[in-house]
């Protein structure tokens, strides 16, 4: 067969072997151009496609099978969380879901990336000229971008689920007490300078298990003469309570437990945990089912995993200090803090009292939750999970996870109440067991309460106060144990979820930013 010069000539063998084809045409190097790269996008949209196209159309099936079952399981994934939203919160922490998970994703990002390299060479890239060929290579790399996302996404699983195993453990999940999750939150610091860990933070998270509603009540450290609920494990080892003055604060529970272990039943796998656990529960009058231990010594590598944290300082803070020299400040203003200067600000101690320092730390936590969203846990999931290694320590099994989650999505879409137990609500080393007791009842009942509308127009700051002042009232008149005479308790909300609430000792400190 011959043709003019315009179009490809195609010629057979004497030996009868396929057909040739004559590259002389000016047309044939722009036709398989267009024809190698339209084999490299056919992969990336349907991976086998090309195979089908021009190469083993038995492997190109089995791809093309494979990949139209996997739209219909993230499809299917999709429609649950429409229909179910806690269904797949239980999937996504089901540890053999998140196994198979990873091993779908790895495997899958390796055929893909194998497709493409044969979608590549399906495309004969010898008979283009040396420029397409370039192009078509470079084309090939930026495609195997791709692929490389999933297996990344499928190391990231595997971290989730290593993570996952090695922070929560078996067990059955702990029914909500009176509707509600009521779940210990301490702030460890075991530094080189410390005999044993003390909780410098400790608060307390009660969450409505029905609308997310949460309430923190924060407590002193610093919280002396501690008497212990008839029949807990600390009423009989202390039946006069946790009061011997300045030696026998709330903080120094933890390490009296793990220095008297044999002391307490047989199994009990944290002494310390028990004896801070049971006085916080005398303390507020609530039942706890679970706890969340941070250890402040690590806290640095998740801040610095997460790109830092955004926070506006209101006070100079020094850095050392305490028996090292002062190195530097954190000044006033908006700040960026990487993770060794947001340690430093939420620790330092020189010139400020240690209600500050909690108020500091609560800053300091709070910005962490506020940036920590999904982009960014997304970009640097294997980061964040390597520093959680060893910093987080909690008894939340693996079982209570999709139920947690589930609240917890309901509590971002809530305004946090913050109850601190400090002066002037009480004095830690002197105060009314009841006052504290009916004032987590009343904070409780508060929160329960639907939230008011909003007014049309922002009331005056005299207007606020009054309003402030007649609800701590009848707060306290709506209680039947006595309210404390000094003031009503400090009252603090997420920043950003409303910008008329009052801030109490946390906005003159500092901000989240």
């Amino acid at each position: 067969m011959g043709g003019d010069r315009g179009s490809a000539v195609l010629e057979r063998t004497p030996d009868h072997a396929p057909l040739r084809v004559d590259t002389r045409s000016p047309g044939f190097d722009r036709r398989h151009r267009r024809r190698a790269v339209s084999l490299l996008l056919l992969t990336l949209v349907v991976p086998g496609s090309a195979q089908v196209a021009a190469g083993s159309r038995a492997v190109g099936r089995v791809a093309i099978k494979v990949w139209l079952v996997l739209l219909g399981l993230l499809l299917a994934v999709g429609l649950l969380a429409l229909v179910s939203r806690s269904a797949v919160l239980w999937l996504a922490t089901r540890g053999w879901l998140l196994a198979v998970a990873q091993v779908v994703l790895v495997v899958l990002a390796l055929a893909w990336a194998a497709l493409l390299v044969d979608a590549w060479r399906l495309g004969r890239p010898d008979r283009l000229p040396t420029r397409d060929r370039r192009g078509l290579l470079v084309a090939l790399l930026v495609l195997l971008v791709v692929p490389g996302l999933v297996g990344w996404t499928g190391a990231g699983v595997g971290s989730a689920r290593a993570a996952m195993t090695s922070l929560f453990g078996s067990g059955a999940a702990a029914p909500a007490a009176k509707g509600r999750y009521n779940i210990l939150l301490l702030g460890g610091d075991s530094g080189a300078s410390r005999v044993g860990l003390r909780p410098d933070s400790i608060q307390l998270a009660s969450v409505d298990a029905d609308t997310g509603r949460a309430v923190l009540f924060g407590f002193s450290r610093e919280t002396e003469n501690i008497t212990f609920r008839p029949g807990s494990t600390m009423a009989r080892l202390m039946p006069k309570g946790w009061s011997c003055g300045d030696e026998c604060l709330l903080n120094g529970l933890y390490t009296w437990g793990q220095d008297h272990a044999k002391l307490f039943p047989a199994g009990t796998q944290d002494p310390g945990l028990v004896a801070t656990t049971e006085a916080v529960e005398s303390l507020s009058g609530l039942d706890i089912q679970y706890y969340v231990l941070v250890d402040l010594r690590g806290f640095s590598s998740i801040i610095n995993a997460v790109g830092g944290l955004d926070i506006t300082v209101q006070r100079r803070t020094p850095i050392g200090g305490n028996g090292s020299p002062i190195s530097g400040y954190i000044e006033p203003g908006a700040q960026h803090l990487d993770g060794y200067h947001a340690l430093w600000y939420a620790r330092s101690r020189v010139g400020s009292t240690n209600y500050e320092r909690m108020a500091r730390q609560r800053c300091v936590v709070t910005a962490l939750v506020r940036q920590l969203d999904p982009r960014t846990v997304l970009l640097n999931f294997g980061d964040i999970a390597s520093a959680s290694t060893g910093l987080f320590r909690t008894d939340i099994p693996q079982d209570a996870l999709g139920p947690l989650a589930q609240v917890a999505v309901k509590t971002k879409q809530e305004r946090i109440t913050s109850v601190n137990f400090v002066p002037p609500l009480i004095k830690p080393w002197s105060y009314d067991p009841a006052v504290v007791r009916s004032t987590v009842a009343a904070a409780i009942a508060k929160s329960e309460k639907p939230a008011p509308a909003e007014p049309a127009a922002k009331a005056t700051k005299a207007t606020k106060a009054t309003k402030a002042s007649t609800g701590a009232a009848a707060s306290a008149a709506a209680t039947p144990t006595p309210a404390p005479s000094a003031s009503t308790p400090a009252v603090m909300t997420r920043p950003g979820t409303d910008p008329d609430a009052d801030t109490g000792d946390l906005a003159s400190v500092c901000s989240a930013g």
